[in-house]
């Protein structure tokens, strides 16, 4: 009976030993797996940010563009107005002209007809 009793503390001991290197071996594992899960979800929060940021500055980009084609057409618009009221000015001085030099004709005509 004295070794059955030494023996049996042993095995107590050592299945203890196992068990407890097993629960730290599974506690390790679940850190590394938690350490794990951290990284891929801060590496995905990096990643939308990024796209976020990407897609702030295209929208940026294009705004720019349409705010420069705005004043391009408005730029366009002006410059097409002064250029009709050119175009209307010289019709109407053209115009005037003819009428200037109808009327005279006109007078002269008479002039003829009354001499």
């Amino acid at each position: 009976m004295g070794l059955e009793p030494k023996a049996a503390l042993l095995e107590k001991f050592r299945n203890a030993s196992v068990a407890t290197n097993l629960s730290e071996k599974l506690a390790a594992h679940a850190e590394v797996a938690r350490a794990r899960d951290a990284r891929h979800a801060a590496r995905d929060a990096e990643k939308l940010a990024e796209r976020q940021r990407v897609a702030d500055e295209a929208e940026a980009v294009v705004a720019e563009e349409m705010r420069r084609q705005a004043a391009k057409a408005t730029e366009i618009e002006a410059s097409q107005s002064a250029q009709d009221r050119r175009i209307a000015l010289v019709l109407s001085d053209e115009a005037a002209r003819r009428s200037a030099r109808d009327q005279r004709y006109a007078k002269r005509k008479a002039a003829q007809l009354v001499a």
